[in-house]
């Protein structure tokens, strides 16, 4: 429901910013939260025409360039492994991947897709972290999701069950263990949490 009047500003953080953080972006956005996505690599890593021959762009190179790049290489393999079709969503969101570690803004909520990117934006967090009475908390909070279409999916989903729970807290610092605990009740998923001020 598009202009609900959502509070919350979210980061949803993967590894290249193209399957799990662009899948719950879009959905949440859907939904009318206040969201942006981003990746924690040192590059842009796409499935290649074998496992080790991946497809490999730097941040900022646009979601419309990768796409006709690898329209260009091979078309059919790119639209049978979704990947074509992965781009086209991405490049209608946003123009490009964007990388968290290069990110200036403040987050109330940060929702990693990963342990190893819940340990980099913890890493990242506190490199950043202010002490001047102003700084803000920020809840970093992992949800492990599988790096592929359909647990981007479902990821999405429950993602999106997590942030509704929070929108609702009229207190969310005093409220989100609880809200966590029957998270992890509803999906059966264990979530690691953290909390700095940023």
């Amino acid at each position: 429901m598009p202009g609900t009047n959502y509070h919350l500003s979210i980061a949803i953080v993967c590894s290249s910013n193209q399957n799990r953080s662009m899948e719950a972006h879009s959905f949440l956005s859907k939904k009318g939260f206040n969201v942006k996505s981003y990746g924690v690599g040192t590059t842009v890593k796409l499935p290649g025409p074998s496992s080790d021959r991946p497809n490999i762009y730097e941040f900022g190179v646009t979601y419309d360039d990768m796409y006709k790049d690898l329209f260009s290489k091979d078309p059919h393999l790119y639209t049978q492994n979704g990947i074509l079709h992965m781009l086209d969503r991405n490049r209608r969101i946003k123009p490009c991947p964007e990388q968290f570690q290069k990110s200036k803004e403040h987050f109330d909520l940060v929702i990693t897709c990963e342990e190893r990117i819940f340990d980099d934006v913890v890493s990242e967090t506190i490199r950043r972290e202010q002490t001047e009475y102003e700084a803000q908390p920020c809840h970093i909070i992992n949800i492990d999701i599988a790096d592929n279409q359909e647990d981007a999916t479902i990821g999405a989903f429950m993602i999106c069950d997590l942030c509704t729970l929070m929108e609702q807290s009229e207190d969310l610092d005093c409220d989100i263990e609880n809200i966590l605990l029957a998270f992890e009740a509803k999906s059966r998923r264990n979530v690691l949490h953290d909390v700095f001020f940023a």
